[in-house]
C-alpha cells in the first residue's frame, strides 16, 4: 500500500518521499504521510492561517500571510505597522489587518485554545474546559477530567501546555476565561419549539443571559416570557396565553429592547 497508492490507467502513482515544501524526509503514520520538519515553510504557515481563521482576523489571509512571510503566531503579534505597509503596499489595508490583529488579543480562553490547532481541542471542547477554569495555569489532568474531555484530548493539551507554557507570556494575549457578569434580570424567558433566529437554544440562550435575562427550560411560575418562533401552537404556547405571559414571535423583538 504504501508502494502504491492509486492505479489510474495503470499508471503507477508513487507515494512522494520528500516534503515538497520544505524537501524534508516524509513519514508514515497509519497510512497517511507526515512532514516532521518543525520548520518546514507549508506547515507553519497553515498554522498561522488556523489561527486567523479561528480568531476571525479579517485581512489575514493566505495570500497576505504570505506576503508577511509569516511562520508562527509570535510573528503576529511582533509586526509594526510600517512593516505591515511595507509588505502589503498599502497603507489603508494596512491599517486594517493591524487593527484586526490588535483586536484579537482581546479574545478570550474559550476563543484562543481552539486557534492553537491542538488535536481534539476544538470549540466544544474549550468551552467545557473553560467552564471549570478561570486562567490558563488552571489546565492540568484533574481540571480536563472535571470537564469531561476525552482520554486523548486530554493528553494532548496537556502534551500541548507543557511545551507551551514555557514561552505563553510573550504573546500579548488574554489568557482569562472571561465571565459574563448578569445585570439586573429583565426577565425569566422559556423557549417553545424550533428558532428561526438562532441555530439551536443554547446560542440563544447564551446571547439573552448576557443581556440580563434568565433563561428556562419549563414555563415555571416566574417566566415573563415565552419565546414561539415557530409558530406551533404547542403546549407550553397555550399555557402562557391562558396566564398572560407575554409571547413574542421574534427573538430580536426582545433582544433589542
Amino acid at each position: 500500500m504504501r508502494e502504491q497508492l492509486v492505479m489510474t490507467d495503470l499508471r503507477t502513482i508513487e507515494a512522494p518521499s520528500n516534503c515538497p515544501s520544505c524537501d524534508s524526509s516524509l513519514e508514515w503514520k497509519n497510512d497517511i504521510l507526515y512532514c516532521l520538519n518543525p520548520d518546514c515553510y507549508a506547515k507553519n504557515s497553515k498554522r498561522v492561517e488556523h489561527w486567523a481563521k479561528t480568531l476571525k482576523i479579517k485581512g489575514l489571509g493566505p495570500a497576505t500571510i504570505e506576503k508577511l512571510n509569516l511562520q508562527s503566531i509570535e510573528e503576529i503579534y511582533q509586526m509594526e505597522l510600517f512593516f505591515i505597509e511595507k509588505s502589503l503596499g498599502s497603507a489603508k489595508i494596512a491599517c486594517k489587518v493591524y487593527k484586526e490583529i490588535m483586536d484579537s488579543t482581546e479574545s478570550s480562553l474559550e476563543e484562543l485554545l481552539p486557534a492553537f490547532g491542538i488535536p481534539l481541542i476544538g470549540e466544544t471542547a474549550s468551552k467545557k474546559l473553560c467552564k471549570v477554569i478561570s486562567t490558563i495555569e488552571d489546565i492540568n489532568y484533574d481540571t480536563c477530567v472535571k470537564a469531561g474531555l476525552g482520554p486523548v484530548a486530554t493528553d494532548n493539551l496537556l502534551k500541548w501546555w507543557m511545551i507551551f507554557r514555557e514561552s505563553y507570556l510573550n504573546l500579548p494575549l488574554d489568557y482569562t476565561v472571561k465571565k459574563y457578569v448578569k445585570a439586573a434580570t429583565k426577565g425569566v424567558v422559556c423557549i417553545s419549539g424550533k428558532l428561526l433566529s438562532y441555530k439551536n437554544k443554547t446560542e440563544a440562550k447564551d446571547a439573552l443571559e448576557k443581556l440580563g435575562y434568565e433563561v428556562k427550560d419549563t414555563l415555571t411560575k416566574d417566566v415573563t416570557i415565552l419565546v414561539n418562533e415557530s409558530g406551533i401552537e404547542s403546549a407550553k404556547t397555550k399555557k402562557a396565553r391562558d396566564t398572560g405571559v407575554k409571547i413574542v414571535k421574534n427573538l430580536k423583538e426582545i433582544m433589542y429592547e
